[in-house]
């Protein structure tokens, strides 16, 4: 039973809201054009989990191989590092999650086929291989992308555009510019959550040779990168709500911006702090204000269709 409670932890319970936030958007846009499909989007919040515990555990392993989760690290001890589950029981897990992965997007493109032409098709396969590649190398392998500072841009891809994009286009409505903008907010907000993390932990990280951006930029100037992340992200945020509510004569849209003014608040804190540890309930606010952000958004917009 405790093996159960090692792996569950292993998982990262509290990343997964966040990781399912452009799934929430983009298929709220697709019902709003009477384009819900409910199985489409089941099936997407289980290969977007899927494709995130894959992460977790992957990055779980590639950190402990690398020495970068250590005793001196400030978040919550890591599986493999604390010998919970041994190196050779992870790589099991991460086998068992890369078919689960493919197993869930590919059964995605196939009861979506019907709204993809044949590039499409090609294209959402070569997507869901890239999405497990992206996940496994993120702190795996020698050219490990989370060690050279690609990790924001790469989670701003997946968690923003990809992940709201994707599934808005799988619903049979290509794309659409008005879904780009909440798409960006998203991914400006996922950023800023993995900034937040690499801020708690710059200084291990630049021990073990891990250079994350804020490695690269220090502590200082990476809170004023995290600023730019988050009022770019309010930015994209008012406009998306702006702009759609005005089209679909939907005022109470508006609703929507409310969980996303603590984020005012949240900043201040950010400023505040000179102790990297203080940093680590910051995570957890901001992946679940754009969590319920985008909630209330996707229900809101189909309360009242335009005729």
């Amino acid at each position: 039973m405790s093996k159960i409670k090692f792996w569950i932890d292993a998982m990262r319970l509290r990343t997964l809201p966040l990781s399912v936030s452009g799934i929430i958007i983009g298929s709220g846009m697709a019902a709003l054009l009477d384009k819900w499909d409910t199985l489409i989007f089941l099936l997407a919040i289980l290969t977007t989990i899927s494709f995130q515990i894959l992460s977790n555990f992957s990055n779980d392993l590639g950190d402990s191989q690398k020495g970068s989760d250590n005793n001196n690290r400030i978040g919550p001890k890591r599986t493999v590092q604390a010998g919970l589950i041994s190196k050779k029981e992870m790589k099991v897990g991460i086998l068992i999650f890369t078919i689960l992965s493919l197993i869930f997007s590919g059964s995605l493109i196939y009861v979506s086929i019907a709204n993809l032409s044949k590039v499409l098709i090609y294209f959402y396969a070569g997507l869901a291989l890239s999405c497990v590649l992206a996940a496994i190398t993120y702190t795996i392998g020698k050219r490990a992308y989370g060690y050279h500072g690609f990790g924001d841009l790469m989670v701003f891809l997946f968690f923003g555009l990809v992940s709201t994009l994707g599934v808005f286009s799988l619903y049979g409505e290509g794309f659409q510019w008005l879904v780009l903008l909440p798409a960006i907010t998203v991914g400006l907000w996922s950023t800023a959550v993995l900034n937040l993390n690499n801020l708690r932990d710059h200084e291990n990280d630049k021990q073990s040779k891990k250079n994350t951006l804020v490695v690269s930029m220090g502590f200082e100037k990476a809170k004023y990168y995290h600023g730019f992340l988050i009022i770019l992200g309010l930015s994209f945020w008012f406009v998306s709500v702006l702009v759609i509510s005005a089209l679909t004569y939907n005022i109470l849209l508006f609703v929507a911006l409310i969980p996303s003014i603590s984020l005012i608040f949240h900043l201040k804190r950010v400023f505040q702090t000179s102790e990297p540890k203080d940093l680590d309930p910051e995570l957890k606010k901001v992946a679940l204000i754009t969590f319920f952000s985008s909630l209330i958004f996707a229900l809101v917009i189909n309360l009242i269709k335009p005729n």
